[in-house]
């Protein structure tokens, strides 16, 4: 079900040159394959994105994928995202949208492509693109409990049924080139 965002998501990370890039990835090793200059993964619940230490270090690119649903406070776990990235690095963040509940360790929230914005905003990042897939028959696969759609299923984007939602977003530099 998470297919044309999973596309959309390598082929953004394509795009930024990843064998320049010292990246971070949140929760999984979705994206350790990469030719990355450098790669860490921070564990998560462990690592605590409403609670991180104190001096974080920062990645060109920071990716946290299907982990804000699971925090408590999703506006802090996302100023700590933007803490995360270096002046002019980019975030990627993935959230289930009509997706069921599942607890891993809890499930708090889902977020609109609206929403998304508004969250992506809030931390102080530029919003680059948010995006969403879904359709009648992915929705029924995963909240039937199937959780996958039948072969020979159209997957034409339906997104009034989003599945997923997913968004790219830049730390931005003031005038000067440093940080905000």
């Amino acid at each position: 079900m998470r297919i044309a965002m999973n596309r959309a998501v390598a082929m953004e990370l394509e795009t930024l040159s990843p064998e320049s890039l010292d990246a971070v990835e949140i929760g999984d090793r979705n994206h350790a394959d990469r030719p990355w200059n450098a790669y860490v993964t921070y564990d998560f619940p462990e690592f605590d994105l409403c609670n991180p230490p104190s001096q974080l270090p920062q990645f060109d690119i920071v990716l946290c994928e299907q982990v804000l649903e699971h925090v408590v406070d999703p506006w802090r776990a996302m100023r700590t995202l933007h803490d995360l990235a270096r002046a002019g690095g980019n975030v990627v963040v993935t959230t289930p949208f009509l997706y069921r509940f599942h607890d891993s360790p809890k499930d708090f929230w889902r977020f609109t492509p609206d929403g998304m914005k508004v969250l992506v905003r809030s931390a102080g990042l530029e919003v680059l693109s948010v995006d969403s897939w879904g359709n009648r028959a992915s929705v029924r696969a995963n909240l039937g409990g199937r959780g996958h759609i039948a072969s020979g299923v159209r997957l034409k984007n339906d997104p009034s049924l989003s599945v997923v939602v997913w968004a790219f977003a830049r730390r931005p530099l003031d005038a000067g080139g440093s940080v905000r």
